[in-house]
């Protein structure tokens, strides 16, 4: 890098060679100052210095570097302290690399009868730019005589040396197979120069024009008259490269006609070797070649259309210094658009439509500008057999797609849901092709009805009969499950743990009642810990609503009250959904809370919930998304069958895309699922304005812990013994010693004893380092009067926790998946009435559901390792009802997996918001050298 800055500082010369790429760019000090060691091979060069008034040779010391090593010196001598003779080549070398980038080369063979590319052909705005480089050249930049050519103290021409330099870099450049195959020829691939001279003439031919003072153009020409048979004509024109506003046509040129005197007497051979070049790449030219003045064409239509497609004809044209010329007058604005077509009829029967097996027309559209084409325009252009059309009294360009769209003017019938799909997203996959697609009538009010949540459309307001005061995103989030399963849809509610989900569909149900048309019973399906929580709720905000509970023995649905809401769990809804089925009067509504437990469609209680028929479904779920987006599928394809499409379409059209593309494909593909999602999915964070003032602050810790001797000990064990065995499997029994690894480390972190698994007798206290935190956490929470949530996914270490504290004397109670639902009821009671000031809890069983607003702390004593999960437990406490402020603890054993995944965490949460990645599974397809790293214990400095 020091030695490029120093060449730089030195004068430039370039110094022709044959072939070209042999060329070499010599350094030197015009103040005679050092050059720089070892930056190339150094030797003498005779110079033309000032002497006085006049000029003399001299012999000056220089670096000589081939042209391709010079290429970086010169490329960044614009930075700064360069010569202006190094600036120059500088900026010779951005003009080579745009016109060999621009695929500005010509073969030809040298003087020496060697192969060489050149640059070429330029087009006037290249000429006129080399031109203007070249009268910039300073006199340092072309200070050497060049043997042959010049003599004495004569310096060479600018120009040409410059398009020397220009060729010298092009020469040296396209050295490839690619090359070879461009020109048939190996000699043009070579790096070290051959002797061709048998392809002198050949390589003369295309070459021809390079300096050419003229340039061929072809000017298409519509019709005369209106009949579809009269024929195209592509005119013959010539444009002066000395003079741009100097054209004329071929025809004229051969009459005599030159009166600006703009073309000299090579003009017509130029034209000839034009047009010779350019039938190369379109073989139509060669009719002008067989003319006695190459004046047009007769076009057929087979090659209007070869002009006029999206094929590369146009583009061989112009690398052959032919352009083409469109008439003004020529249309291009012809466009297709599908359109959905519904039979008439109001939005309010939107109902009785989305259950019905109604299908909607699909037709293409096409339109000219911003006029869509009559029926018998649409037929004239269905019988077109040109590329080009007489429509509205001008000619249309036509592409052969559009005619067929024209044709097969019906397309497959929509079915009421999939056309409300289509109308969300604007798009549709026709024949593998995604195409914009338009919504027309009734239809296209109801997605704007189901597209704005406060359109000016009769609004829901707050029931009578509730006992309460909706906060304002309540009555938002009531308005839109009213506005959904009034027009016979679903939708997910799925606003954060805490937030109201529960007197948001209470309302709902009451609000439903008011209309005959709407009034039946509820009935709610939710875990069994839920029951209680939504029986109190009921009771509290809507007193003297009939509720029952369909669960345990005795359970029945006889005389049920039209107005009731009957609560069951997923396991009884499982065994009974026949029964469910058959109840007398039909259920208004089906709300399945905690609606992540049927994230798996193929699982027998997501199959039972889809065959109990309601006239509305609503899904509740602080979660849509837990692990990746075929949960979200399985979800809405409950609450609006069929809205998603099939799980394997939904998986290639958004999943896939969505989960595994690149940040910004990721970024476009969830916004086109957005455009679908959102009306059927309200999301509410309690960061989101207008919800944060109504919540105390919350203060997330992670708390690092160090190992114990014990815990480090076993760890590193641990790790060597499983990481060999790892290493000698595969496939399934790999992954399957992956997750054992895991789990080891991170019990081991939680606490020897539980790794052991010791005897209830074992000793506690000394042997980790989370336990030792934990103990100086309650002691200062405790002393306060305050409450504790500690959640563990491990029900073994909840019990540990239980007996050493039940020992110190702190008051405690512990709940798990066995804990029987009366007792969980219970549970909860005590604790927000202060009864005990620690609960310990099995993240599992209790990370939903519950309202536990007693308490001020959370503790994390193991990380589940998903962000959604472990803010779903930190909600039992932070949620609306609560008072003061919640400190959530995060326990991380320091230097351990946990600590590396603590890291990890933080970047999937930002994923999570858009949509959750796969989760700890992952972790099993790291190779074994990533594992180890990530596993592997560092120990503290």
């Amino acid at each position: 890098m020091a030695t490029g800055r120093q060449l730089r500082r030195c004068a430039a010369i370039f110094l022709p060679g044959d072939p070209p790429r042999t060329g070499r760019v010599a350094f030197w000090d015009p103040e005679g100052g050092p050059l720089p060691a070892g930056a190339g091979e150094l030797d003498e060069l005779t110079v033309v210095v000032p002497d006085g008034a006049s000029v003399r040779q001299r012999t000056v010391p220089a670096v000589w570097l081939p042209v391709g090593a010079a290429l970086p010196v010169l490329s960044r001598a614009g930075q700064g302290g360069a010569h202006p003779a190094a600036v120059f080549w500088g900026a010779a070398v951005q003009v080579a690399l745009q016109l060999v980038a621009r695929g500005r080369l010509l073969p030809g063979v040298s003087a020496g009868g060697f192969d060489a590319w050149r640059v070429g052909p330029l087009d006037p705005a290249d000429t006129v730019r080399v031109k203007e480089l070249a009268a910039a050249m300073p006199p340092h930049a072309h200070a050497a005589p060049l043997p042959g050519l010049t003599t004495g103290t004569e310096l060479p021409d600018p120009e040409p040396l410059l398009r020397a330099f220009l060729d010298a870099v092009a020469d040296g450049l396209p050295r490839s197979a690619a090359a070879r195959a461009a020109v048939r020829s190996p000699a043009f691939a070579a790096r070290e120069p051959q002797q061709v001279p048998e392809q002198r003439g050949w390589a003369a031919d295309v070459a021809a024009g390079l300096d050419a003072g003229v340039r061929v153009s072809l000017r298409l020409e519509l019709p005369a008259g209106i009949e579809d048979d009269d024929p195209f004509r592509a005119v013959v024109q010539l444009h002066s490269l000395a003079d741009p506003t100097a054209i004329v046509d071929a025809a004229d040129l051969w009459a005599g006609e030159d009166r600006a005197g703009a073309f000299g007497p090579r003009t017509r051979i130029d034209v000839l070797l034009g047009l010779r070049r350019g039938a190369r790449v379109w073989p139509p030219l060669a009719r002008l070649l067989e003319s006695a003045v190459p004046d047009g064409l007769t076009l057929l239509d087979d090659e209007v259309q070869d002009l006029l497609g999206a094929g590369r004809t146009l583009a061989r044209l112009a690398a052959a210094g032919i352009a083409l010329h469109w008439p003004k007058e020529l249309a291009r604005e012809l466009t297709a658009a599908a359109v959905i077509t519904p039979t008439e009829r109001p939005v309010s029967d939107a109902p009785s439509f989305f259950s019905s097996a109604e299908v909607l027309r699909f037709d293409w559209q096409l339109a000219l500008g911003d006029r869509a084409l009559t029926k018998e325009e649409m037929d004239r252009l269905a019988t077109a057999h040109r590329p080009v059309v007489r429509l509205r009294d001008q000619w249309v360009v036509v592409d052969p797609e559009l005619v067929r769209k024209a044709r097969r003017r019906e397309m497959a019938p929509l079915t009421p849901i999939d056309a409300l799909g289509v109308a969300l997203t604007g798009t549709a996959e026709v024949d593998g092709e995604t195409v914009e697609v338009a919504a027309t009538g009734w239809l296209a009010e109801l997605r704007e009805r189901i597209a704005d949540p406060d359109g000016g459309h009769a609004r829901a307001e707050q029931p009578a009969a509730l006992r309460a005061t909706l906060r304002d995103y309540q009555l938002r989030g009531l308005r839109w499950l009213d506005r959904m399963t009034s027009l016979g849809l679903g939708g997910c509610l799925a606003d954060d743990m805490g937030l109201g989900k529960t007197i948001t569909l209470i309302s709902l149900h009451l609000h439903r009642q008011r209309q005959p048309a709407t009034a039946a019973p509820t009935l709610v399906v939710c875990p069994a810990s839920l029951l209680g929580n939504w029986e109190r709720e009921i009771e509290r905000f809507a007193p003297g609503t009939p509720v029952r509970r369909f669960h345990g023995q005795g359970r029945s649905l006889d005389a049920l009250e039209r107005d009731a809401f009957v609560l069951t769990t997923y396991g009884t809804m499982r065994l009974d959904a026949a029964t469910l089925t058959a109840a007398e009067p039909g259920w208004g509504l089906l709300v399945a809370d905690e609606a992540q437990h049927v994230k798996n469609p193929y699982a027998q209680t997501a199959r039972a919930l889809r065959t109990i028929p309601s006239a509305a479904r609503v899904a509740l779920t602080g979660t849509p998304v837990e692990n990746n987006l075929s949960e979200l599928w399985a979800i809405l394809d409950w609450t609006t069958p069929g809205l998603l499409g099939t799980l394997k379409v939904f998986r290639t059209r958004y999943a896939k895309a969505v989960e595994a593309a690149e940040a910004d494909e990721r970024e476009a593909a969830a916004e086109r699922l957005a455009r679908l999602v959102r009306p059927f999915l309200l999301r509410r964070r309690k960061s989101d304005p207008g919800i944060a003032p109504e919540l105390p602050p919350k203060t997330e810790t992670d708390q690092p812990v160090p190992l114990t001797r014990e815990q480090a000990g076993l760890y590193e064990a641990v790790v060597r013994e499983t990481m060999a065995q790892i290493e000698q499997a595969e496939g399934i029994a790999r992954r399957g010693l992956v997750m054992k690894l895991l789990t080891a480390l991170k019990q081991i972190c939680n606490h020897p004893a539980q790794y052991i698994k010791e005897a209830g007798t074992a000793r506690l206290t000394g042997r980790s380092g989370k336990l030792e935190l934990l103990d100086e956490l309650v002691d200062t929470v405790v002393a306060e009067d305050g409450a504790m949530l500690v959640f563990t996914q491990y029900v073994e270490m909840a019990k540990l926790i239980d007996r050493h504290l039940t020992a110190r004397g702190i008051g405690t109670q512990l709940l798990h998946g066995g804990t029987p639902v009366r007792r969980r009821e219970e549970m909860v009671r005590r604790f927000q009435d202060g009864e005990a000031p620690v609960f310990l809890l099995s993240l599992k069983a209790a990370g939903t559901g519950l309202n536990l607003t007693r308490a001020g702390h959370v503790v994390h004593y193991d990380r589940w390792w998903n962000p959604a999960v472990e803010d779903q437990a930190t909600d039992r406490a932070y949620r609306i009802g609560q008072t003061q402020p919640v400190q959530v603890h995060r326990l991380i054993a320091e230097g351990t997996v946990e600590d590396r995944i603590a890291t990890m965490l933080k970047s999937k949460k930002d994923l999570a918001d858009a949509v959750l990645g796969s989760g700890e599974a992952a972790l099993t397809e790291l190779t074994d050298a990533e594992l180890a790293d990530l596993v592997s214990l560092r120990r503290p400095r």
